[in-house]
């Protein structure tokens, strides 16, 4: 799609189902009625992969587009990503070419080699030069010599080992780092880490095994190609006392026999490394090897940390403990031996769960400090699914601990056939006492309930109460299914009814904002802040390292910058309406909450994030609040 269809999508987007004329839509496209009628056409095939989606062309009276919200919301995502194209394979094999050969490569090489003018591959060297500095790597470009590589044989095959970075299409699953081997090559590697799990009851996960392959696989090549690793000495010993290390032996033997070739002692630690690091499957969380004293007083800080900043148990969740005793254990070796990862899911994972992930965030922070371990982002989204499952599980714990009472007005053995009958259909409810109508005003002076199911109807009871027949017919259970219902909606809402409009004011919100990149807004909402008191003056500098160590944008034009919270004097939340849109990460934004939540205020927090969030997702609502044309206007909308 070009600049103009997408223009002509977002209007369909936020007009929330109302009628457009070709005539309205041309003059703001400033194109001829002609060209939106063919524009329509190329919008038509991309509305063919959402069942829900069509355009209903009414003839004298104008274009709707029918979609449904959840469709609605993930167009309108992927149409303000700003990831890059998919390069071509060609892309790929340059990147590979330049990590392996041992001469420089020139420009006209590859013009020739790829059937490409000497512009395009000038373009694609740029991008790979850019992406090689991610891994301390060096593209030298000597005159009338051609193009090298400069840097440690450790990083150049770590860049190699995530060859399929350099494609932006994070729903791709090809690994294109495989298809630079051969097929036989492939096969035997397989083979070999299948023994070696086999023989040493090793359950790795399918992850770990294919990065095992391809760590493998370019170990091979590049021994071939006579240039080994360097282990320092000093590390050596370590590996010798290792177990994987003898695991690694016969693994070596089959590969030397298979491809005939001899590798040197250090590509056997090296590869010892990488079982280390490999990630395992639930089953090994009893192998003494891998609960050492470092690794649990690490879970063990960050569970209590998150605990403490979230308000959310996560110390009593057993489940949780042995999920991240496996994965952190593999997270310390990948830090430690320099094999990072990259985690495809990073931008879904912020977006859907920012509270949380900005959470996960903080604690690192502290564990950086207590346990010299700096966690990387990708690392960090991963740590994310962990807690937010916890989080799942403590809450339907808790809600299968909803106290509910019951008043009946027609004695006791109906009251406990009512009972009974309820506790079988409804397991998450916890029936705490059968009582008449006459003892009610008595019994809740002195005791707690969830909600109140009665036989007869009450009057005058401000706990929530449903009336139904004492025999539980099949209308009373559609009737309590909606009450639950009803009463969850309620909790939510009440949860985050309000919160940025107390949290904000008219002096914190600032319209028509002029900037050109995050950093500017950032650092003018901390002074803001700053000035009315809010922060200390080191807020802002803590907001802008938080930036530079992730992006804070969430999607639906929204970015949610933050300092932390123990630079924070009084919770409030300051706001900037763009007055154009700027990239900020991989995202445009033209709406930005900057937090300023204090420790004491952890609920605030997650409210507000879960608002903003709710916000993110109503396309409709966020372009309302960003056409406002005064303060008083949006905090009326945010409202």
């Amino acid at each position: 799609m070009n600049d103009r269809q997408k223009e002509l999508l977002r209007t369909l987007l936020v007009q929330n189902g109302q009628t457009l004329h070709i005539g309205d839509l041309s003059e703001q496209l400033r194109c001829a009625e002609k060209t939106v009628r063919n524009d329509l056409n190329v919008i038509e095939e991309l509305l063919a992969d959402y069942p829900s989606a069509y355009l209903s062309r009414q003839p004298g009276i104008g274009i709707t587009l029918e979609i449904e919200e959840a469709s609605r919301s993930e167009m309108f995502q992927k149409l303000l990503s700003n990831e890059p194209k998919t390069p071509e394979d060609r892309f790929i094999e340059i990147a590979y070419h330049l990590l392996v050969s041992n001469k420089a490569i020139t420009l006209q090489e590859l013009s020739k080699k790829y059937y490409v003018p000497k512009a395009t591959i000038k373009k694609d060297l740029d991008s790979i030069a850019k992406w090689f500095k991610t891994y301390q790597l060096e593209l030298i470009s000597k005159p009338r010599l051609g193009n090298m590589v400069q840097g440690s044989e450790l990083r150049k095959r770590s860049a190699l080992a995530h060859l399929s970075e350099l494609l932006s299409s994070v729903s791709d699953t090809k690994n294109y780092v495989l298809e630079l081997f051969q097929p036989y090559e492939i096969t035997a590697v397989k083979k070999a880490l299948n023994e070696l799990q086999q023989k040493n009851s090793i359950a790795f996960t399918d992850a770990a095994i294919e990065s095992l392959l391809v760590h493998s696989l370019i170990m091979m090549k590049r021994t071939r190609q006579k240039s080994p690793v360097t282990v320092p000495d000093k590390e050596k010993d370590a590996a010798y006392s290792s177990k994987e290390y003898l695991y690694a032996i016969p693994f070596f033997e089959q590969l030397e026999s298979a491809f005939r070739i001899k590798f040197p002692e250090d590509e056997r630690i090296y590869f010892t490394w990488h079982l280390i690091s490999g990630k395992r499957k639930n089953d090994a969380i009893e192998d003494p090897f891998i609960k050492n004293d470092y690794l649990l007083n690490v879970i063990a800080d960050l569970t209590t940390k998150l605990s403490t900043i979230t308000l959310f148990p996560f110390t009593d969740d057993p489940i949780l403990k042995n999920g991240l005793i496996v994965h952190v254990h593999s997270v310390i070796n990948r830090i430690k031996y320099g094999f990072p990862i990259t985690n495809p899911l990073l931008p879904n994972i912020k977006k859907m769960y920012p509270y949380l992930f900005n959470m996960v965030l903080l604690a690192l922070n502290e564990i950086k400090e207590n346990h010299e371990l700096e966690v990387p982002e990708d690392e960090a989204a991963y740590l994310v699914l962990h807690f937010q499952a916890s989080i799942e599980r403590l809450k339907e714990k808790r809600e299968k601990q909803r106290r509910t009472l019951i008043v009946c007005h027609m004695g006791v053995g109906m009251s406990h056939l009512l009972q009974a009958k309820i506790e079988q259909h409804y397991k998450d409810m916890q029936v705490v006492g059968c009582i008449g109508q006459a003892e009610l005003s008595e019994y809740l002076k002195g005791k707690t309930v969830d909600f109140i199911i009665s036989t007869v109807e009450l009057k005058q009871v401000s706990i929530p109460h449903l009336t139904i027949s004492p025999l539980l017919e099949a209308k009373d259970k559609e009737k309590l299914n909606q009450f639950l219902t009803e009463m969850k909606k309620k909790q939510v809402i009440s949860n985050e009814k309000k919160v940025l409009t107390q949290l904000s004011r008219g002096d914190l919100v600032h319209i028509h904002v002029d900037k050109e990149h995050p950093f500017q807004v950032i650092e003018m909402l901390g002074n803001i802040l700053y000035e009315k008191g809010f922060v200390t003056k080191e807020f802002i500098h803590s907001a802008l390292l938080r930036e530079r160590k992730s992006s804070t944008s969430i999607g639906g034009l929204i970015a949610i910058p933050h300092g932390s919270p123990t630079m924070v004097n009084h919770s409030a939340v300051a706001i900037a309406l763009l007055k154009e849109p700027i990239n900020w990460g991989n995202e445009q934004v033209s709406l930005v909450f900057m937090l300023a939540i204090s420790n004491q205020d952890p609920k605030l927090n997650r409210k507000a994030v879960g608002q903003i969030v709710a916000y993110s997702e109503t396309p409709s609502f966020i372009h309302s609040l960003i056409e406002s044309s005064s303060v008083k206007e949006f905090l009326e909308k945010l409202k």
